[in-house]
């Protein structure tokens, strides 16, 4: 297996460690952030209930704040910091996924059934969990698990468009190259972000990716099979799925081994992660049991309550790693496709309408949230030197965290005021209306024994490639998600890096980077002006 390219920088030549680290809570920082996050925040509402989709901000905004630091004045030479300028696109980036898919999507469920009483516990108890989505991977980030060396190829995209802004020279040109081969792609209708993702990620684990959109996109052409209404992918992601919890354990358990031994080199001990992760757990049932406590449930049983609590914690819990995993090695996540999963189990087991209201959106609450502050943690991290100095990495991290919860929170706030203006008037995130005609459709026995058939090879093909390569989550995560020209992409650019590589080395793995960096900002540029021109 070739590595994985990284950038590796030196942190911004005006640091002088943890101590002279910007803090996020300075005046004019904040005051910018925060303006900027109530309109990321009103632009990811509108395009996810108009177009079913919300934008990657963290590169817009990382050049908002780079064009920012350029106008000639006093005030604005702050802002040519670069962690400024990572501060400023994590609140942003924050702010937009937050009220997006973490809360806009979630509430939209019960008005897509017809129960808008539910929205608002529904709404409250999405905020919790997307706050304690962004606080888990913030504390994960840097374990075994969900390593700070991981692909996380958003976030190595943002961070090469800072350095470009500030250093220029060889590195700019490549990204240069990659936004031109980006937007002239975009613009042909190609998925430039998957193409990008291809010299970024893991080769074994985004060849399945691959694979899967192109089976996705083909099959039923050639084999006459729709494998989305035959439930093979749900199939495959539950058997992966299920393996990949097994896995996480297991690397806990090794790196709990590995550090008994000797001293090992992540930011998180096993011991910490395995708290980590069974806090979540914990606090996600608390939010359950809180968001069913206000709603009643009238007609469950005390059983079937309990039953729904636990489940819907679960699938909480479950989606957040799943989604998480997805966006560390590919940059796409089937956010979605794995709430309808859980939501496909839910009416499986047979809890009532109104309760499925709430799973579908308790589900996709968490998971978008998780995913893009490992993107922005992963730019941090870059910037500020790939982990050499570590109090500086861990100072910075933590007003990283600051600057995302107060997006999260921009986000509750304009969510809050102004989503019924949205609903009111029928406008939902698509995505909802699918959830709402699935419970309403119901499931069958056939629909059960198509999911456990085919879980059997996902947990297969997940076993045989380990917890690194994640075969089976990438796999059934291309499966799910239907756009095979982003097959063709992301296996087109696998074979050029994997040229690139027998015939150079590792020699030009910084500037590799840095193209598939602007091929992925390209591809983000010119997809949010298309689609803002498009609400015009």
């Amino acid at each position: 297996m070739y590595p994985t390219p990284t950038t590796t920088e030196a942190p911004d030549s005006g640091s002088q460690g943890a101590a002279s680290a910007p803090r996020f809570l300075e005046p004019l920082l904040l005051i910018v952030s925060i303006v900027l996050s109530v309109f990321g925040a009103m632009i990811g509402m509108q395009l996810i209930v108009s177009l079913g989709i919300s934008a990657n901000t963290s590169i817009i905004g990382a050049l908002i704040a780079i064009v920012f630091s350029r106008i000639p004045i006093e005030v604005a030479r702050r802002f040519r910091s670069l962690e400024r300028q990572n501060l400023v696109q994590t609140a942003i980036s924050s702010a937009t996924f937050g009220a997006a898919n973490s809360l806009m999507i979630p509430i939209g469920v019960p008005y897509a059934m017809g129960m808008p009483e539910l929205a608002t516990p529904m709404l409250m108890g999405a905020l919790a969990a997307m706050l304690v989505d962004g606080a888990m991977l913030y504390f994960l980030f840097g374990s075994k698990v969900f390593p700070a060396s991981g692909s996380w190829p958003s976030g190595v995209a943002t961070a090469e468009a800072i350095w470009a802004g500030d250093r220029g020279g060889r590195k700019a040109a490549f990204l240069g190259l990659g936004v031109v081969v980006g937007v002239a792609g975009a613009w042909l209708g190609v998925p430039m972000s998957a193409f990008g993702a291809a010299f970024l990620g893991n080769l074994a684990a985004l060849t399945m990716f691959g694979i899967g959109l192109l089976v996705r996109g083909y099959s039923e052409a050639l084999v006459g099979i729709d494998i989305a209404k035959a439930y093979i992918p749900h199939g495959l992601m539950i058997g992966a799925g299920t393996v990949a919890l097994f896995q996480v354990a297991g690397e806990i358990r090794r790196a709990r081994a590995a550090a008994n031994s000797g001293p090992g080199s992540d930011d998180v001990s096993p011991a910490r992660t395995g708290r980590i992760l069974g806090g979540g757990f914990v606090i996600y049932t608390l939010i359950a049991l809180g968001i069913t406590a206000v709603t009643g449930f009238d007609g469950m049983s005390p059983g079937m309550v309990v039953a729904f609590v636990l489940f819907a914690a679960f699938a909480a819990y479950v989606h957040e790693l799943i989604v998480g995993i997805a966006a560390m090695h590919s940059g796409w996540f089937p956010a979605f496709a794995v709430a309808l999963i859980t939501l496909t189990i839910g009416i499986l087991i047979g809890f009532p309408a109104p309760a499925l209201a709430v799973l579908a959106g308790f589900s996709a609450s968490t998971g978008p949230a998780f995913a893009d502050m490992g993107y922005d943690l992963k730019t941090g991290y870059l910037l500020r030197g790939s982990g050499k100095d570590p109090a500086l990495e861990l100072a910075g991290r933590r007003q990283q965290l600051i600057s995302a919860m107060t997006g999260f929170v921009v986000a509750g706030i304009v969510v809050i005021l102004f989503h019924k203006g949205f609903f009111e008037r029928g406008l939902l995130p698509p995505v909802d209306r699918v959830y709402a005609a699935s419970i309403k459709a119901g499931t069958s026995m056939e629909v059960a024994r198509a999911l456990i058939l085919w879980a059997i090879p996902g947990a297969i093909l997940q076993w045989i490639g380990g917890a690194k390569r994640q075969l089976g989550i990438l796999l059934s995560t291309g499966m799910l998600l239907s756009s095979p020209l982003a097959g063709f992409a992301v296996l087109i650019g696998l074979a050029i890096r994997f040229a690139l590589l027998r015939l150079r080395g590792d020699k030009d793995i910084a500037e590799m980077s840095a193209f598939a960096g602007g091929v992925i900002a390209g591809d983000a540029l010119f997809s949010f002006t298309r689609s803002v021109l498009k609400l015009k």
